[in-house]
């Protein structure tokens, strides 16, 4: 049984700006590692009634992000949920995917404007959506590691 330590919250800086960041790449870190090094093909087995997998909620997360802070278009939110691809894969998907988040994220000084390319929302809403939403689904992956190889911690 792999136990990791708890990583205590972050400590940022006190503007606004960098508290949201800071917490938000907190939770990215925390959810990226639980998945990174998962066993295959345990991280897509379902581990739960609803379906739900370690792979899959990550890969859920790529597609909000990219949807949030892209612009990109989800047809069909439930498909974001399952993956063929690998963890190695899913993970490395993940990071590239919130670097590009973060490189539109820096070029953001308002809270207050609209995410750039978008009519809507603001960018403060944006980040506080994202917080709540890789938050609770790296509640679900801690839940989920620990059932699969007993991995805890944060």
């Amino acid at each position: 049984m792999a136990r990791r330590r708890d990583t205590p919250p972050p400590r940022t800086g006190s503007s606004e700006t960098e508290v949201l960041r800071g917490f938000l790449d907190y939770l990215r870190t925390s959810v990226a590692a639980k998945v990174d090094g998962a066993p295959e093909p345990e991280a897509h087995a379902a581990a739960v009634p609803s379906g739900t997998n370690l792979l899959g909620l990550l890969n859920h997360l790529i597609f909000v992000e990219r949807s949030l802070f892209l612009g990109e278009t989800v047809r069909n939110w439930p498909s974001t949920f399952r993956t063929e691809d690998s963890v190695a894969e899913v993970v490395d998907r993940y990071r590239e995917t919130v670097q590009r988040a973060n490189e539109l994220l820096d070029s953001c000084p308002d809270l207050a404007a609209p995410v750039p390319g978008r009519d809507g929302p603001s960018v403060r809403w944006a980040l506080t959506h994202m917080i709540e939403e890789t938050g609770r689904h790296a509640g679900h992956a801690d839940i989920l590691r620990e059932l699969i190889d007993g991995a805890t911690g944060r």
